[in-house]
């Protein structure tokens, strides 16, 4: 019983709090868009951002970098994202409709490494690579300049970079023989794998 306290405990860290927040946001996020409240979804999104940002950052900073950690972000991205493509269809449906392909391309780039990952290693990956961090700020800036009524080109620019992101980790769960976290990029995995062959 102690045992089992001490690991909920030790699981209940800042960084792990900072994104268990957007475990929390998500249904608040659909209810919000649900009604049609599109500024306040944006600022409940801009909130999860933020956290997103902060959580990484939390743990290298009080050394609590952890596998459960890096696997929970994942998980909060997953559901932040698909969270995101239903928002949007129910909040800017024009929108969303012109921008399909470009939406199902974002859409795609959280589904299809994790399913890759599923079907090697039996379980949800989290590389965390640059690729990956630099998609997300792309995404996440394009979102508001889409639906605030800018031009299309950031979001669809951000699309692109997605799939680039969500194809390195494919290679990524390809090259590696079991998972890891916080992989940089498929540039730092073959030189490691060059310097172990030496």
């Amino acid at each position: 019983m102690n045992s089992k306290l001490f690991t909920a405990q030790s699981r209940l860290t800042l960084p792990n709090l900072l994104t268990g927040f957007r475990f929390v946001a998500a249904p608040g996020l659909l209810l919000l868009a649900w009604y049609g409240y599109g500024i306040a979804f944006m600022v409940l999104l801009a909130i999860a951002f933020l956290t997103d940002l902060l959580d990484g950052l939390a743990a290298r900073l009080t050394g609590q970098v952890s596998q459960f950690g890096a696997t929970l972000d994942s998980w909060a991205d997953v559901i932040t994202y698909l969270t995101i493509a239903v928002c949007c269809w129910w909040l800017w449906p024009e929108i969303v409709r012109r921008e399909l392909v470009f939406v199902c391309l974002i859409v795609a780039s959280c589904l299809l490494p994790a399913i890759a990952g599923f079907s090697k290693f039996g379980g949800f990956t989290s590389y965390h690579t640059w690729g990956v961090k630099i998609a997300a700020a792309s995404m996440g800036l394009s979102l508001y300049v889409l639906f605030l009524g800018g031009p299309a080109w950031p979001f669809r620019l951000a699309a692109v970079i997605c799939i680039l992101a969500a194809i390195e980790e494919i290679v990524l769960t390809l090259l590696l023989s079991e998972p890891e976290s916080n992989v940089r990029s498929v540039w730092d995995v073959l030189k490691r794998s060059a310097r172990n062959s030496r």
